[in-house]
């Protein structure tokens, strides 16, 4: 009896251990891809992927975002690097806090050499913020970045703002009358630190133009602006994204506890006749 409780601890600890052993090798494996990509392009890489995560105890998702820490911390590797040096972010974002998002655009803007902004799938909200501080943009043929208009809560301030348009005064509450006056400021604040970004990558009129198609609530917040949107636009964006950048991803799975209803087989094909193609399945 005593040797089946002692057989059932140690699996219990084996069990407890695995998940640690599995997170510390993944850490591992993101450094070699982070120092590879840094070698190969004599840049600082910085990776800012929020996944979707499983609480440990209760199992319920958590959506990850652009939150003060994450300044913190790209704020701390920006300072870790020589004014001289390249800097590079992988960036996998559904966006964030404005107050986070600003100051790693601003931190971004000021590096003395060149920022690129990688974007596997997509860089929404504030992801769009920080890939307008950079000085080039590379995507993925299907990757897509969003729009920056200010949101207050779950309601966008532009919606608000045409509240005063459509009622009169004295038919409109006192609480969305101080919303659609916070609107109004947020409004002007985030279409000005735009503009900001933009001036030290071109002219005035054409920042201008590009502040105000992003943040004037033209579209839903959520709205995929496409590469070719956002080269005509004005948007300094390019393709061809490392190798590197994709298997840095691989490396940020989704949590094990979702099945998910995509399946694959996970090896790239070619075309029949290529002399390099004894990846193929037979």
């Amino acid at each position: 009896m005593k040797s089946f409780a002692d057989l059932f601890w140690l699996l219990f600890i084996i069990a407890a251990l695995i998940p640690l052993f599995q997170k510390r090798a993944l850490g591992v494996a993101r450094i070699k891809i982070l120092h590879k990509l840094e070698t190969k392009r004599k840049s600082r890489v910085i990776a800012m992927i929020h996944r979707q995560e499983i609480m440990a105890f209760l199992g319920f998702p958590l959506v990850k975002y652009i939150d003060i820490h994450d300044s913190e911390q790209v704020l701390r590797a920006i300072r870790m690097t020589p004014k001289d040096m390249p800097i590079d972010i992988i960036l996998h974002t559904p966006g964030g806090l404005v107050l986070a998002a600003e100051q790693i655009a601003y931190a971004l803007s000021k590096h003395p050499a060149k920022v690129t902004v990688m974007v596997p799938h997509y860089a929404m909200s504030g992801g769009t913020l920080l890939a307008l501080s950079a000085d080039e943009i590379i995507m993925d043929e299907s990757a897509v970045l969003g729009p920056v208009d200010p949101q207050l809560g779950d309601k966008p301030a532009v919606s608000i703002l045409k509240v005063l348009k459509q009622k009169k005064y004295d038919d409109i509450d006192d609480e969305t009358l101080i919303l659609a006056d916070v609107s109004e400021k947020a409004m002007k604040q985030i279409r000005s630190f735009v503009e900001n970004l933009l001036r030290k990558k071109m002219d005035e009129k054409k920042s201008k133009t590009i502040a105000k198609t992003l943040t004037e609530g033209r579209w839903t917040h959520d709205y995929p602006i496409s590469v070719d949107e956002a080269k005509k636009l004005g948007l300094n964006v390019s393709l061809n994204l490392p190798e590197e950048v994709y298997k840095m991803m691989d490396l940020y799975p989704q949590p094990s506890q979702q099945k998910s209803a995509v399946q694959y087989i996970p090896i790239p094909y070619r075309r029949p006749g290529n002399s390099h193609s004894s990846n193929r399945i037979k």
